[in-house]
């Protein structure tokens, strides 16, 4: 089966060749979407993961987002994602013991679970929330499609109404009545169907993934698609249940070509072409309802972890310092309820 698209080799060499200092290396970070696997060709664990955020920035604490890591081998279909809420939650452990530096990885845990599960979708959930250790946030089921079947992953099932389906819209109803959050990965075509799907469940806490899914590769190169991209956001953004992740610009199915460069971008490189997507999103919703996420190591493929996160300071620089403080940690913390430190609850939620 090939890769999923979103994939990149990484190039530990070739990301070394630009470094900068950290910006604001005080400012408190909360990286809200990270992922956490063992694959064949990379290994990304706690130990990988922690080297990248040695990178002179604060970075306090992370969300850890489900990616089909460590599945159950055996047993019901059902519950083979709870392996990796196990395992998510086993690294989530070696962080807190404070052996591995200050930073909480994984101090939320975003699973999967199927939502068409029907009456079963409730037991299966409690399962999770159980094998969390009282991290578990909610579930992301990638709703991803498009036309272009090469711009999708293999690995998950998708269509272009399963959104729109009964069961799916049930499922929706016990997160809601679970109180537990719901997290998309969908591709920017989609969205106002998505908004249609938001306002049925109002009560549902939804986070957008990856500034919603700005997709410029495949049948989608050469297009531009900054103006439906927008309207589709703006539609989700007059949803007061939904908040949006600003990540993902550094994916292949993005097709920005950091990673075609000789050389790997500069910051201030990073800073100018995101500028019209970043700041598109945090007008459209509110440094409030936006939160910063490393996505890596997906993202990892076009820049280092310090340069990416020097990028978003860059273009957070123009505003106050609570919109600093909402989109680098606040935002996250508050969406997720992750416990706080003692010198961060001086700042509220």
């Amino acid at each position: 089966m090939s890769r999923p698209p979103t994939a990149f080799d990484l190039r530990p060499d070739w990301l070394a060749r630009h470094s900068e200092p950290a910006i604001d290396p005080d400012q408190p970070v909360i990286d809200s979407h990270h992922h956490l696997y063992h694959r064949p060709g990379l290994r990304y664990l706690l130990e990988e993961y922690l080297a990248d955020l040695d990178c002179g920035h604060a970075i306090r604490a992370s969300v850890a987002v489900q990616a089909r890591a460590m599945l159950r081998a055996e047993g019901p279909v059902e519950l083979a994602s709870l392996g990796e809420t196990e395992f998510l939650n086993g690294q989530a452990a070696m962080s807190a013991s404070g052996l591995y530096g200050p930073a909480r990885v994984a101090a939320g845990i975003i699973g999967h679970v199927d939502l068409g599960l029907g009456a079963g979708l409730r037991p299966v959930l409690e399962r999770h929330i159980a094998a969390a250790g009282g991290r578990f946030c909610g579930i992301r089921q990638p709703l991803a499609w498009d036309r272009d079947a090469t711009l999708l992953n293999p690995f998950y099932k998708t269509s272009g109404g399963l959104a729109d389906s009964a069961a799916f819209q049930d499922g929706l109803a016990v997160l809601q009545d679970m109180g537990l959050s719901f997290e998309i990965w969908a591709f920017y075509a989609q969205l106002p169907q998505l908004a249609r799907m938001a306002r049925a469940v109002p009560d549902l806490p939804i986070v957008v993934d990856h500034l919603g899914g700005v997709i410029r590769a495949g049948a989608h190169a050469g297009q531009d698609i900054f103006a439906e991209w927008r309207q589709g956001l703006a539609a989700l953004a007059a949803c007061p249940n939904v908040k949006v992740k600003l990540s993902g610009l550094g994916m292949r199915l993005s097709a920005f070509g950091f990673d075609d460069r000789p050389e790997p971008p500069s910051s201030a490189q990073l800073a100018e072409i995101w500028r019209p997507w970043m700041m598109t999103a945090l007008d459209l919703f509110g440094p409030a309802r936006c939160m910063w996420g490393s996505n890596f190591p997906v993202d990892k493929g076009s820049y280092a972890m310090g340069i990416g996160l020097n990028a978003v300071k860059r273009l957070l620089s123009e505003g106050s310092a609570k919109d600093r403080h909402d989109v680098l940690w606040r935002t996250a913390a508050r969406h997720y309820a992750l416990p706080l430190p003692a010198d961060l609850c001086a700042f509220g939620r």
